[in-house]
């Protein structure tokens, strides 16, 4: 973890060695890049300097707004406040502080000075916030075939913009804090005031400010940062690109962590459950979305299980295979020379090979080598003996069985998941299962999200949120927010109008 107890005093004592830095050192180390300029606007004897970062900012600002209006006025400029008067652009300050002025220039602002008194400083936005964005903003890897497709790109500003589209009420709140000691990074916490308990915002905000980190590339490695659990394969956050998927979560109760440059937003806290939830469900009829949940659901339990099933079987307990399917199983592992064990351990490798290499290649090349190349190394190690044709359907739908989970970090975990259990089996069968099916339970139930136990509401178990985790019921049946949050307001809405609003679906 990067969150230590003396994190506070390191960061303290960093603080103290940032604020002996002097102007000249800032202006120092800026000068080392090529991309940093300073200019004398107005003639080479007059005082006034501007300095700034080229490939931060727009320069049509800097050419038709800031230069044209300080040569146009130059005799009324006797001090930097004068520029508020002068250039036509609101965002202007003046401060004193250098390490301030250093991370202003990297925000995109120029900064004006006078040679000769080196005190303050005018700072003017004039960033190019929209270079090296993607034009559309279409999710990437969560598709949605009914419903927006809007998703979050690598602008936070953008980001906020797109939730509070959504969302127009006064109660949305976001509190921005820096994250990161040489590269800060703008991150934004969202959440509903009211409705979202302020345990949860000040957990994350308490968590973030005690990040001892020197940069953060994406809102990913936050989320692994602040996780109450660092030694698990199960994610704690769920990350979506979806922005219905964000703006569900802030109206459950939950906090959508937002970071600047990562088009990833971070949902907590959340459940195991949580993970099988699509945002689509909501969009089709409750019958329909509740049998795709349980298909997502049986999904992952047939992925980690099936080929462990069969190692088990085929080693120990053949008294339990029908005599009618004995016969098929013995004819197409006549030849083979492998024990149950290593050819699912080939043909396992060789799927999740060809599922990494599919995905690092381009994406007309990746389809080509996935389909391509699974009938060629499938068709081949049937032909050659080296596994079963009963075995490779097995191994076929465990894998198409990862896909139906929603989130992709919880599929990479139902892939690791898969090969303990096929070793357990391989030396106890169904008692190595079992053995590790306790220890899994156990590794689950100590699991826990901002505080909030991870199988709940099956362990601790209450009647009526296990249901609403395994289907999504009617929405007459469903206003009011999940009480494990333990949402300010728990009522979403009322059902019925003659119904008492105080009154709804007892979900304890």
């Amino acid at each position: 973890m990067f969150r230590k107890k003396r994190g506070q005093r390191q960061t303290s004592e960093r603080s103290v060695e940032t604020e002996e830095i002097t102007k000249d050192e800032v202006f120092e180390k800026a000068n080392k890049s090529s991309d940093f300029v300073t200019i004398s606007p107005l003639a080479k004897e007059s005082s006034i300097r501007i300095s700034f970062y080229q490939t931060l900012i727009n320069p049509d600002i800097l050419q038709q707004s800031v230069l044209p209006s300080l040569k146009e006025k130059a005799s009324q400029i006797k001090e930097l406040s004068d520029l508020m008067a002068i250039v036509p652009i609101e965002d202007i300050k003046i401060i004193t502080d250098p390490v301030m002025v250093g991370h202003a220039l990297h925000d995109g602002m120029i900064a004006i000075y006078f040679k000769d008194s080196m005190k303050e400083y005018a700072l003017i936005n004039v960033s190019n916030s929209r270079l090296g964005q993607r034009e559309t903003n279409d999710t990437q890897n969560e598709f949605s075939v009914i419903g927006p497709k809007v998703g979050f790109i690598e602008d936070i500003v953008t980001n906020l913009h797109l939730i509070r589209d959504h969302l127009h009420t006064t109660d949305l709140i976001f509190e921005e804090l820096m994250v990161g000691s040489r590269s800060r990074i703008k991150v934004a916490l969202a959440y509903l005031e009211g409705v979202t308990n302020p345990e949860y915002v000040n957990t994350i905000k308490q968590r973030l400010t005690e990040l001892d980190v020197d940069i953060t590339f994406d809102n990913t490695l936050l989320e692994q940062m602040i996780s109450d659990h660092s030694s698990t394969p199960f994610p704690l956050y769920i990350t979506t690109e979806r922005v219905d998927r964000a703006v569900g979560a802030i109206v459950e109760g939950q906090v959508v962590l937002i970071s600047d440059k990562s088009s990833y937003a971070v949902i907590g806290p959340v459940t195991l459950m949580d993970f099988f939830s699509n945002p689509e469900d909501f969009y089709l009829p409750s019958m329909i979305a509740s049998f795709f949940k349980l298909i997502r659901v049986f999904g992952m339990l047939f992925s980690i299980f099936a080929t462990a099933f069969y190692v088990a079987i085929l080693t120990f307990h053949y008294e339990v295979v029908p005599k009618d399917l004995l016969g098929p199983i013995i004819h197409s592992r006549a030849n083979v020379p492998f024990p149950p064990v290593l050819e699912v351990l080939f043909l396992e490798i060789t799927i999740d090979l060809l599922r990494e290499a599919g995905a690092r290649l381009p994406t007309k090349i990746g389809q080509t080598l996935g389909i391509v190349g699974g009938i060629v190394i499938g068709q081949a190690t049937v032909e050659a003996a080296l596994t079963s044709n009963i075995l490779l359907i097995f191994v076929a739908l465990a894998a198409l069985s990862s896909f139906t989970t929603p989130i992709y970090k919880m599929s990479n975990a139902v892939r690791l998941l898969r090969y303990p259990f096929i070793l357990l089996a391989s030396i106890w069968g169904g008692l190595g299962i079992y053995v590790g099916l306790i220890f899994l339970i156990a590794h689950l139930s100590r699991l826990k999200s901002l505080g909030v136990p991870y199988l709940v509401p099956i362990y601790p178990y209450r009647k009526g949120g296990v249901a609403t985790s395994f289907i999504r019921p009617d929405y007459l049946k469903y206003n009011n927010r999940p009480w494990y949050l333990r949402p300010l307001s728990l009522k979403r809405y009322s059902p019925d109008s003659d119904q008492d609003p105080e009154e709804g679906l007892n979900t304890e």
